[in-house]
């Protein structure tokens, strides 16, 4: 596994902070906001726009402590085999269920409604989610951090980090990472605002826009995972170009998230033109 992160510390924070960015548009995480938006929307309009930031404010400071914790515990730890075969598995799976649903959803949505991310987790912590409290929502995104793929991740660049330049470097790349989660995750929580004050046409297709974007890279990426898995020499070609996927990944993200939130603003209305 440490051969999939870059040995410079440019490189790594590069690929760290791309990582935070793609792990905010985790469906999981849209769908929790999702849903802590729309029950705020009516209660307290002013923190319904700002769940999305408290959400990932929580699981970043638990990435953080994570990282910290690894970084002044340990000099060196290599996952065994099993263990990485198993989380491997666990992400290829979720990736490829996560993917379905959210394609499934979006085809079978009515037209006059918009379409809700889905995510796993996200149902066995759905009443949770029904908070008005801010204090509730960071704690809720804590706990989602509490994963073995969110640990596993964080532990591994975090041991990277802090044999390339000591604890402190490890500490501020999981600030990083939530810095990049807090942009995706932030604007999501904004854009799912904005659409609860709209009914038109263009924020219906915005949001299907987002739930074919979310569903396709799922299952893209959990085919590149089986694809490494089973092919050694693709997945030494894909570590070689680690930066570059990971850049490319969160493009795309970026470029669908746009795309919707431009779709998503209300079309200007033409004066009428006096007899």
């Amino acid at each position: 596994m440490s051969a999939s992160l870059p040995n410079d510390w440019l490189g790594l924070v590069l690929v760290v902070f791309f990582l935070g960015i793609k792990h905010g548009m985790d469906p999981d995480h849209l769908a929790t906001i999702d849903g802590m938006t729309r029950f705020n929307a009516q209660r307290r309009p002013r923190l319904s726009r700002w769940s999305g930031f408290l959400f990932s404010l929580g699981h970043g400071m638990v990435v953080t402590l994570v990282a910290a914790v690894v970084a002044l515990s340990a000099s060196s730890w290599s996952a065994p085999v099993w263990l990485e075969d198993l989380g491997t598995w666990i992400s290829i799976t979720f990736l490829l269920l996560l993917g379905i649903v959210n394609l499934r959803e979006v085809f079978r949505a009515p037209h006059d409604e918009a379409v809700h991310a889905v995510g796993l987790l996200g149902r066995f912590m759905r009443r949770f989610t029904q908070t008005n409290h801010p204090a509730v929502i960071a704690a809720v995104g804590a706990a989602f951090a509490l994963s073995f793929d969110t640990i596993s991740q964080t532990a591994l660049f975090a041991l990277t980090a802090s044999n390339l330049s000591g604890y402190l470097f490890s500490i501020g790349l999981g600030v990083l990472f939530m810095v990049g989660m807090m942009i995706t995750d932030g604007v999501n929580g904004l854009w799912i605002a904005r659409l609860l004050r709209q009914t038109n046409q263009r924020a219906l297709i915005a949001s299907r826009v987002m739930g074919l974007s979310i569903g396709f890279l799922s299952i893209v990426i959990a085919l590149l995972g089986i694809a490494k898995y089973f092919a050694p020499a693709f997945s030494a070609m894909l570590e070689d170009a680690n930066l570059l996927m990971s850049g490319g990944l969160v493009l795309i993200l970026c470029a669908s998230f746009i795309l919707a939130l431009r779709l998503s603003r209300p079309m200007p209305v033409l004066a009428a033109v006096a007899t």
